[in-house]
């Protein structure tokens, strides 16, 4: 069974939300990719909200533009952590809209806001949270962290 899923308000978030998916896929972690409108499709947000954790899903990262409703939404009908990627879409006022949407959530529904296009974060926040009670999760992300510091002493040598 999946144990993320990457949902989007609409299919041009895919190009942002695409850094997740590919994050969870380097840590070997299974995903759901699905497109789920909090303004177009309500009926469809209420029922995966409210059903993910009965598919397996542990972690649900939400990507949305403009008013950026989905992932306060599904915070609220799921029992499950949320991770909000803010998305500086087509119709976005800077992306403010995004950020301060997501963000800005009311005490006893929280959703863990990255920045701004921050889907690769989200990814490895989603892998993290995995990673508290999955060993193999966890030994990759501390693999993963090493290769950025060994990356930073290179470039730092290669000045």
């Amino acid at each position: 069974m999946s144990k993320v899923a990457v949902i989007m308000g609409s299919k041009s978030d895919l190009p942002v939300m695409q850094d997740a998916i590919d994050i969870l896929k380097g840590f070997d972690i299974e995903i759901e990719v699905d497109i789920v409108s909090a303004h177009r499709t309500p009926e469809k947000l209420f029922d995966f909200s409210k059903n993910a954790h009965t598919r397996g899903i542990k972690v649900i990262i939400a990507g949305a533009g403009g008013a950026a409703h989905l992932p306060g939404m599904v915070a609220s009908l799921s029992p499950l952590p949320v991770i909000g990627v803010p998305v500086k879409s087509s119709n976005s006022i800077d992306g403010w809209d995004s950020i301060l949407s997501i963000l800005q959530m009311p005490g006893g529904v929280p959703v863990a806001t990255v920045a701004l296009n921050g889907a690769k974060n989200a990814g490895i926040l989603a892998a993290q949270i995995l990673g508290t009670s999955d060993q193999c999760i966890l030994d990759k992300i501390m693999i993963y962290k090493e290769g950025l510091k060994v990356k930073v002493i290179k470039s730092a040598k290669d000045l």
